[in-house]
């Protein structure tokens, strides 16, 4: 399976990034490797996760408190979010 991000799920991924560098220096690259081993969970196991809702699939990823939400279209995997899961749940993808 290939992965493909859209805009908005890379978007996500920087600003997380970068709000955890601010708080302490490599955080943020603490945080990358969390959702990398969360991608490769995925790119494994693509229907491990729940649907949550339509045909979104939800993984939590560990330590930190983001949720990536995906699809599975074809031979490709969708990364719609990577999801900070304090904000208001109306903002989901």
């Amino acid at each position: 399976m290939i992965l493909r991000y859209t805009d908005r799920s890379k978007d996500d991924v920087e600003l997380a990034f970068a709000w955890y560098e601010k708080q302490r220096r490599g955080l943020g690259f603490e945080f990358l490797d969390s959702v990398e081993m969360s991608l490769k969970n995925i790119l494994t196991f693509p229907e491990m996760y729940n649907l949550c809702y339509s045909n979104f699939r939800r993984c939590v990823i560990r330590r930190f408190p983001f949720s990536i939400f995906y699809t599975i279209e074809h031979e490709e995997i969708v990364i719609h979010s990577v999801f900070d899961n304090r904000q208001d749940t109306k903002k989901r993808p």
